[in-house]
């Protein structure tokens, strides 16, 4: 494996003109983002590659700047300067995927939401809603535990088994309803079908009468997936069979939309 210092990565930065302390920089601050945004020196250290003076010497910068903060246990979390960042690239995201959430819609029926994996949490950062009287309507800005929502097991589906066990051990998977899946050993076999499958489905699992059927988007700078969720009486096996080579277009092409 080629170490953060090597000549190839070297090589290949001065190639793309890229400066590396800033690289290493952003680096950092997505391992913390990574983590559940809060690390030691040394799980940085250890997580990223770079010995611990260049570690401190980064850290020490972002701290200077506000994009991170040292807490009294002497671990750093994410500082308040990233706050209106995200709040930007937040919007920006709605605004990207709204064309592909309207279509979803039209061709669907039901509503189609945009969300993504915030540290140990879903975020939802995008809805377009249904145009039935009743509907699912979720509040941009919500954040949800990702065990127990298809937009997380469709991300989830996608990352390493070790960082999706970090996370559940955080989080503690709480029962939100009988059929949320509590169980860590289950739910990595549901992980494992929905990566064989392309899609996830969540039934009953945040919200009792809810089903949601998601995506992840591949290739994105985030964890994001798409989703299209209903009353369960409406979104049949049929609907849902129809939803996903739908979703899977979508996501394709949002993906290409923020490439």
């Amino acid at each position: 494996m080629t170490t953060p210092d090597s000549g190839t990565g070297s090589a290949d930065r001065r190639s793309r003109g890229g400066v590396q302390s800033i690289e290493r920089a952003f680096g950092l601050l997505e391992t913390l983002a990574a983590h559940g945004g809060m690390m030691g020196l040394s799980q940085l250290a250890a997580a990223s590659g770079l010995p611990l003076p260049t570690i401190h010497r980064l850290v020490r910068t972002l701290v200077d700047l506000g994009y991170l903060r040292q807490e009294p246990s002497r671990q750093y979390v994410l500082g308040p300067k990233l706050i209106p960042l995200g709040e930007s690239s937040s919007r920006l995201l709605s605004v990207w995927a709204r064309p592909h959430l309207v279509r979803l819609v039209d061709e669907l029926g039901e509503s189609a939401n945009l969300a993504m994996l915030d540290g140990d949490q879903i975020v939802y950062v995008a809805q377009v809603p249904s145009r039935h009287s009743m509907r699912m309507f979720t509040e941009v800005g919500r954040r949800v535990l990702p065990h127990c929502t298809a937009v997380g097991k469709a991300i989830m589906a996608g990352m390493p088994g070790a960082e999706v066990r970090q996370i559940l051990g955080r989080t503690g998977m709480p029962r939100q309803t009988d059929n949320t899946v509590t169980d860590p050993e289950v739910f990595a076999a549901q992980l494992d079908q929905v990566a064989e499958q392309g899609y996830a489905v969540d039934d009953g699992e945040q919200e009792v009468g809810v089903r949601c059927v998601a995506v992840a988007v591949p290739d994105a700078p985030s964890r994001l997936a798409l989703s299209v969720s209903g009353p369960a009486a409406r979104m049949t096996e049929q609907v849902v069979g129809k939803a996903v080579p739908l979703l899977q277009e979508a996501a394709r092409a949002l993906s290409h939309d923020l490439s």
